[in-house]
């Protein structure tokens, strides 16, 4: 059938484009994840998204189409925590690894999956193989207390290749946003979402409202799902969907600022992660209580 006729509603421009329905918007991402359309066709759909940007309709199609194809982590005799990693650190350490150990610690089986997106940062990835957890190579379940760490290829290799579009075009796609919000576990899961810039926060909001998801929404570390040990941000839980206001956000830095590893490098960061599970360095507050406001919407699924 082909997305053209997509692409000519989409590519209007800024202020000439039309917003797609929730059922066009996932058989255009269907299609190009099954690799039924050109690369040409490819890439004038992502370029012309970049411009006009995902309504949460569009977005919610988008989740339709990838959770219909994706390889699901089977279910877990515990709530699974959902850690999207895509980020990496770019000034401040990745700390993903340090939530996903705080939160198996509690008894839940963590699932981080993530794809290097740049070249210049230092992924969870990378750390979590200095604390000795490697990336899995086929989907297994995930234990109680138990962290998990799945490439997105093993997950979907089709978004692993739309996510790569980025390296040949410089810009973000659809899919870059996507991977933050999907669920990929079969069973009980809480997703853990954020977002880098305010206008997002109410985009994916209501994207997390349409698909009736599980969730906490934040603005976290430079992208990544963690709090920000520096600050104390705005924490949104959604249950079945159902949104409520789990902290205000604390404008500015907070007053006490734990001691922050100098060098980003995987091996500097896995040693703090570590001298904190040992209880040698501080927990950041703003960490336990992100790591408190899981547990208890854990608790009401």
């Amino acid at each position: 059938m082909g997305i053209s006729h997509y692409i000519k509603e989409i590519g209007r421009g800024k202020d000439g484009a039309r917003a797609l329905s929730r059922e066009q918007a996932a058989d255009l991402l269907g299609q190009v994840l099954d690799g039924t359309v050109t690369d040409l066709e490819i890439g004038g759909f992502c370029l012309a998204m970049r411009i006009k940007g995902e309504t949460p309709e569009e977005m919610a199609g988008f989740l339709d189409a990838a959770h219909q194809r994706l390889n699901l982590v089977p279910a877990s005799q515990s709530t699974t925590v959902v850690l999207p990693s895509y980020n990496g650190a770019r000034k401040l350490p990745v700390l993903t690894p340090l939530l996903a150990a705080l939160l198996a610690r509690e008894g839940l089986s963590v699932l981080i999956h993530g794809t290097p997106t740049e070249s210049s940062r230092v992924f969870a990835s990378e750390v979590l193989e200095a604390l000795g957890t490697r990336a899995q190579t086929a989907i297994k379940p995930i234990a109680p207390g138990e962290v998990a760490f799945a490439p997105t290829e093993l997950l979907s290799p089709a978004l692993k290749r739309l996510l790569d579009v980025r390296r040949a075009v410089g810009l973000r796609n659809p899919a870059h946003s996507l991977v933050k919000l999907m669920n990929p576990v079969a069973g009980k899961a809480l997703v853990v979402s954020s977002y880098t810039h305010p206008e997002y926060a109410i985009s994916m909001a209501a994207t997390l409202e349409r698909v009736q998801a599980n969730a906490l929404l934040l603005r976290g570390t430079e992208g990544e799902v963690v709090a920000d040990a520096r600050r104390s941000p705005q924490m949104q839980g959604f249950i079945n969907g159902q949104r409520v206001l789990l902290q205000e956000g604390v404008k500015g830095t907070l007053p006490a600022v734990p001691d922050l590893p100098k060098a980003i490098d995987a091996a500097s960061t896995a040693a703090y992660i570590q001298s904190v599970l040992a209880g040698a360095s501080p927990l950041p507050a703003s960490i336990a209580q992100q790591v408190a406001h899981i547990v208890e919407l854990v608790k009401q699924l």
